[in-house]
């Protein structure tokens, strides 16, 4: 298990039963407020809008939610005030970690990330720790089951893409530099392919294999922390083999 690819792929899945229970819509809701007031509530005009707007598409939001988020970001109607942070982190085994976090409490909810990640093995970390590991990349992830690889590469290439990646057995892994990704990602889908995840993100430069107790806790942090409703974003360096994923959902 990639310490971020599959992982990527089983948030989506787990996306998608998160949204019956609401707690996706929550987390995008907040992301389109913050989004349009920072940036606008125009998203021709607003790249960061823009790619939530697709995002809360992507997860069936009815499109009155979208407008209100929107017009809460801009103070047409009355909202929360979000303060916008990153978060950096130890897990078990020395994994690096990055939360990216939007809460209207800083002090609680810095009170509660440093017990979570006490309680399955890691820390928090000062400021620059461990940013340094991880590069800001868009990357869309595509099934591989009946796709030509030579014609996916020509498409993503000539579209912008940095690099398509083979060697996960499940998908193909579309890497592009954050500024091409909007453009790569509706080549993809204009020509019919339908990714499993697509979003700006922070890919690591290196990975760290764990197996027995720490990989059982990776696994478990990552669960609690994804439940936390001030963190947006989880970005990690684990890797996890599969052998090892089956040890641990037995």
């Amino acid at each position: 298990m990639s310490g971020h690819s599959k992982w990527a792929t089983t948030k989506h899945k787990k996306a998608a039963a998160d949204a019956k229970r609401g707690k996706a819509f929550t987390k995008i809701i907040r992301e389109i407020t913050v989004a349009a007031k920072i940036g606008g509530g125009d998203p021709d005009g607003n790249p960061r809008l823009r790619m939530v707007i697709s995002k809360a598409k992507e997860s069936n939001m009815p499109a009155d939610n979208i407008k209100r988020a929107i017009q809460k970001g801009t103070g047409e109607l009355p909202g929360v005030n979000y303060e916008e942070t990153t978060y950096e982190g130890y897990g078990p085994g020395g994994v690096a970690l990055l939360l990216d976090i939007l809460t209207d409490n800083k002090n609680r909810t810095v009170a509660e990330v440093r017990h979570l990640l006490g309680k399955y093995g890691g820390n928090m970390a000062e400021a620059g720790a461990v940013a340094w590991m991880f590069d800001r990349k868009g990357m869309i992830l595509i099934p591989k089951e009946g796709v030509d690889e030579e014609e996916l590469m020509t498409l993503v290439l000539e579209s912008g893409a940095e690099d398509l990646r083979t060697d996960d057995p499940k998908s193909f892994d579309v890497i592009t530099e954050v500024n091409e990704f909007e453009s790569v990602h509706e080549a993809i889908l204009k020509a019919g392919y339908k990714p499993n995840y697509a979003e700006v993100t922070f890919l690591p430069q290196t990975t760290v294999a764990l197996q027995g107790k720490h990989a059982e806790q990776m696994i478990r942090l990552m669960d609690i922390l994804e439940e936390h409703d001030d963190i947006q974003n989880i970005y990690a360096n684990f890797d996890i083999s599969d052998e090892e994923m089956e040890k641990i959902s037995v």
